[in-house]
């Protein structure tokens, strides 16, 4: 009883400072949102507002065209989703389960990009973009990255775990390539398919630098890019209406993790994922 005592009190222990440390800016973020401008820099007016100022929420939204932003946001990182798993799945069948020439050496370079941090092919898009006559628009934001190298990396990985004996059943069943990575395969490896989706989103819905390179007006601006030049307007002043529109912005993914917690959870523990 006692190191069973010890384990499971031990682990709270040691998680619950963790998770107040996670929690707390969340917490300020929201209770800042509803305040005065006074009761941000009154040292005793506590914790808690007096009065919770909604308003400041309007007025967030009246500074810039947070609507616009949110639309925007939904457009590029869905479209960037699809083309993701569109490009990833076909790639790593290609990859797990058929034979062609110099298919190592495709897969290295595949492996080489994983390598390259994002900004080192900054300029390279930059220009290709450029040169596609797509600056300021939203497909410039999404045409850089409808493949990937990390996504292929996995889905491959998960693709060569499903056994060759349901392939091959499919195959006596009349079914083709296609037939049978629709079939088969991608129902399989559905968990590691969320954990990638889980990672793409959140990694496009809150990129900063690369739409604000390719974008200079505000109907094509995303969620990011509009909660920074509000903080530039506002030069760090006026932080209830800034924390607002920080909860406007951090709201969706929020609320997306709070139902489907227990699923997201699951498939990173399916796919391996820390």
């Amino acid at each position: 009883m006692k190191p069973s005592f010890l384990k499971k009190y031990g682990t709270h222990a040691i998680l619950l400072p963790v998770s107040i440390l996670w929690v707390g800016p969340l917490i300020w973020i929201l209770v800042t949102s509803v305040k005065t401008r006074v009761e941000v820099f009154d040292a005793s007016s506590g914790l808690l507002p007096q009065n919770f100022i909604w308003d400041n929420y309007p007025a967030a939204m009246a500074v810039a065209p947070f609507a616009t932003y949110m639309a925007n946001s939904f457009l590029v990182t869905g479209s960037i989703l699809i083309c993701q798993i569109i490009t990833i799945s076909l790639a790593a069948y290609a990859f797990a389960r058929l034979t062609f020439p110099f298919k190592n050496v495709i897969f290295s370079f595949f492996l080489l990009q994983i390598m390259f941090p994002i900004y080192a092919i900054f300029l390279t898009n930059f220009i290709t973009v450029r040169e596609l006559g797509l600056l300021n628009s939203l497909p410039a934001m999404v045409v850089p990255f409808v493949a990937s190298g990390y996504g292929t990396f996995m889905l491959r990985q998960a693709f060569r775990q499903v056994p060759t004996e349901l392939s091959d059943a499919a195959r006596l069943d009349g079914c083709g390539h296609l037939s049978t990575l629709w079939h088969v395969y991608l129902p399989l490896v559905r968990p590691t398919l969320v954990a990638f989706a889980i990672i793409s989103v959140v990694t496009h819905w809150n990129d900063y630098m690369w739409p604000l390179l390719v974008t200079n007006s505000e109907s094509v601006r995303t969620l990011p890019i509009g909660l920074g030049l509000l903080a530039k307007s506002d030069s760090g002043a006026d932080w209830t209406r800034l924390m607002a529109a920080t909860v406007i912005v951090i709201s969706p993914l929020l609320l997306l993790f709070i139902i489907f917690q227990r699923r997201f959870v699951d498939s990173f523990m399916h796919a391996g994922l820390k």
